[in-house]
């Protein structure tokens, strides 16, 4: 049977509610974790079911609706501008700035460390274990598994009190390496589809980053001088509301017509009008009123991506026997994460002094998330796209539940309370 758009967003809406209310009520585990959790139970009961009893046919409908998902079109290019801005939006750019060389280095130098150390860690593991992923593509696997997810790291920030200098670095890096990760995913699988054909060569890599990276942050300054000066000129919460709106979707848009960064341009939006705008060109109805209506949205796009992660079990249909591979890729991203974030850190120590316990929280807080499950399912179909996505899987999985659940007691027990 298959779902009209409006019946499939209802069914998301219902599943998020309920789900959100059984865990609020029944298991009180952090509410996007909490969502993940039961619907990725609930996914695997489905399944156990529907192999136990096929002839009921149990889960066909529910299976119908999430295979007419475009998991990839629907993250990247629609809900991750809206999460995204409003992150961005209440991240106080005066802490980013104190920190800008460590956020630059970990979102630039540390993401491109770790997807070769991650690459020619998955390369040499898969040989090892008899399911060879070529190295081309096992960096391009290293690529969309290494920036952490800033909708799962920011949504995480809620739930656990950490220094402010320490927050600003782990909020920071999770806004801008996503938008580098994406470029050098880009950039990668470019290299890997063309390795039969037409070649990428050096200076088009370099093109490409500039054009996308640069490109996009000036296109979000300047999109979100406008929405600024434009909100300035008025004093009506509801009209400065769908302002914002308006400009997150049209800078959006506008970036992926122009090969731009997408997420960099709509951080930089959200860091202007969240700062800039909100001290000079808001009243305080409008600062209450708007952001309030940014957290909203944020609770609720939040809810239904990390929903649909949960779910999407049921339409992937993930191979057993990548299993030993796909849990052995889990210390090897969580190895390449502790080198990518210690080197930026100790280099910059020479000059300055760092939080204690900065690199443990920031190596066990980078989770990964709906972006890495996006690039992978975007990936063209070959022999070796199965393994790479049990793999991304596994690390996401791992990640939010199990790294999730266990940072505030890391943070309790390596950072001074003092500075909390």
């Amino acid at each position: 049977m298959t779902l009209s758009l409006f019946e499939i967003a209802a069914l998301l809406l219902v599943l998020s509610s309920f789900f959100g209310w059984f865990n609020h009520t029944v298991l009180k585990l952090p509410h996007t974790i909490g969502l993940l959790v039961m619907a990725l139970i609930s996914s695997l009961v489905l399944l156990g079911v529907q192999k136990l009893f096929p002839a009921l046919g149990i889960t066909d409908t529910l299976q119908a609706a999430i295979g007419q998902i475009d998991f990839y079109a629907t993250v990247m290019e629609g809900m991750l501008a809206f999460l995204l801005f409003a992150g961005a939006l209440h991240v106080d750019f005066s802490f980013l700035r104190t920190q800008a060389w460590a956020i630059g280095l970990m979102a630039t130098v540390g993401v491109i460390l770790s997807t070769f150390i991650v690459g020619f860690g998955f390369y040499y593991l898969t040989g090892l274990l008899g399911v060879q992923v070529p190295l081309l593509w096992a960096l391009v696997f290293g690529a969309l598994i290494s920036p952490t997810d800033p909708v799962a790291v920011l949504s995480l920030l809620k739930s656990i009190n950490v220094p402010h200098a320490l927050e600003a670095k782990i909020a920071g890096e999770s806004l801008f390496n996503d938008g580098v990760g994406v470029v050098v995913f880009t950039i990668l699988l470019a290299i890997a589809m063309g390795e039969g054909g037409a070649q990428v060569t050096a200076l088009e890599v370099a093109e490409l980053f500039f054009v996308e990276a640069i490109g996009g942050a000036v296109l979000g300054l300047v999109t979100g001088w406008i929405a600024y000066r434009a909100m300035a000129m008025m004093d009506d919460y509801t009209l400065e509301i769908l302002i914002t709106l308006g400009i997150v979707a049209g800078t959006y848009a506008l970036a992926l017509r122009l090969h731009l960064s997408g997420p960099i341009a709509v951080v930089l939006t959200g860091l202007l009008v969240g700062n800039r705008g909100a001290r000079l060109g808001m009243s305080e109805e409008t600062r209450s009123n708007l952001f309030g209506f940014w957290e909203l949205i944020d609770e609720i796009l939040n809810s239904v991506l990390f929903l649909l992660i949960g779910l999407e079990v049921l339409v992937i249909a993930l191979d057993p026997s990548f299993g030993w591979v796909a849990g052995a890729t889990i210390p090897l991203v969580l190895f390449a994460r502790f080198i990518s974030v210690s080197l930026p850190i100790l280099l910059l120590s020479l000059r300055r002094n760092f939080t204690a316990g900065a690199i443990p929280v920031l190596t066990w807080g980078g989770l990964r998330g709906g972006i890495s499950v996006a690039l992978a399912l975007s990936l063209p179909t070959m022999a070796h796209k199965p393994v790479m996505l049990a793999a991304t899987y596994a690390v996401v999985l791992f990640s939010i539940i199990v790294q999730g659940l266990t940072v505030k007691p890391l943070v309790s027990a390596t950072v001074d309370p003092t500075l909390v």
